[in-house]
C-alpha cells in the first residue's frame, strides 16, 4: 500500500477529532508538521 501525505485538510480533521476525545494529543503537532512539509 502506498503513502497518502497528509494535507492540511486531513491534518485539521485529525486534530478536532483529538480535541474533542482528548486523545492523541501528541499526534496533532506531528500531523500539522507533516502537512506544511508536504505543502512545500
Amino acid at each position: 500500500m502506498g503513502k497518502t501525505k497528509m494535507s492540511s485538510k486531513a491534518a485539521a480533521r485529525i486534530q478536532s477529532k483529538a480535541d474533542k476525545s482528548g486523545k492523541n494529543q501528541g499526534f496533532k503537532s506531528r500531523a500539522q508538521k507533516a502537512a506544511a512539509k508536504n505543502k512545500k
